[in-house]
């Protein structure tokens, strides 16, 4: 039985063809990956978070990087596309502005499709990101949010959970009421 040879990319090709591309792929070892679309409530709380932590880093050095803003995991050969991003000191990569080199925080809203990858390898490859300080786990489904806070070698968790509960995020000294992130979120859509 025959099988299909697997094409490898370099990093140069994949962002020669990305930034060209009609949709969003990302980069792993050399592959390239498709992303698919996201659900309304994965949409509205990655809008809510945008808006909440923009908003309240406005006059800081702070830049707030929604979905569209790849970051290089340099000692994992990735580019990937977080849900959110933040850096406070933005330094990007071969003289472009569309890959990020130095989040210091990553959120990722979970999707039934990518919540393993989320908790598992993908958090695997954030932790290699010298200047990330905090990764942040958001459901969908449920007012529930679990936060990552790197302490020296170490990743301390907590989570929250319910509207009348706050995401702390330690990396920007922020407050955020979870009933802020999922305004609108978590209601059915109305039916055409």
């Amino acid at each position: 039985m025959a099988t299909a040879a697997l094409t490898y990319y370099t990093p140069e090709e994949y962002l020669a063809l990305e930034r060209n591309a009609e949709y969003k792929s990302e980069y792993i070892d050399g592959r390239i990956i498709a992303m698919s679309g996201a659900l309304r409530a994965h949409v509205v709380i990655v809008a809510n978070l945008t808006l909440e932590i923009g908003s309240r880093l406005l006059d800081s050095p702070c830049e707030v990087y929604p979905a569209d803003m790849k970051v290089r995991i340099e000692r994992s050969n990735r580019y990937v596309y977080p849900d959110l991003s933040v850096s406070c000191e933005p330094r990007f990569d071969d003289g472009y502005t569309d890959v990020l080199l130095n989040p210091v925080l990553i959120i990722e809203v979970l999707s039934d499709s990518t919540e393993k990858y989320d908790r598992g390898e993908k958090f695997v490859h954030y932790r290699r990101i010298e200047s990330l300080r905090e990764y942040v786990l958001v459901s969908q489904k449920e007012a529930k949010v679990e936060t990552y806070v790197r302490e020296g070698d170490f990743w301390r968790a907590t989570s929250v959970a319910g509207l009348d509960a706050s995401l702390v995020l330690a990396s920007l000294e922020l407050e955020i009421p979870l009933r802020r992130i999922y305004a609108k979120a978590l209601r059915p859509p109305i039916e055409p």
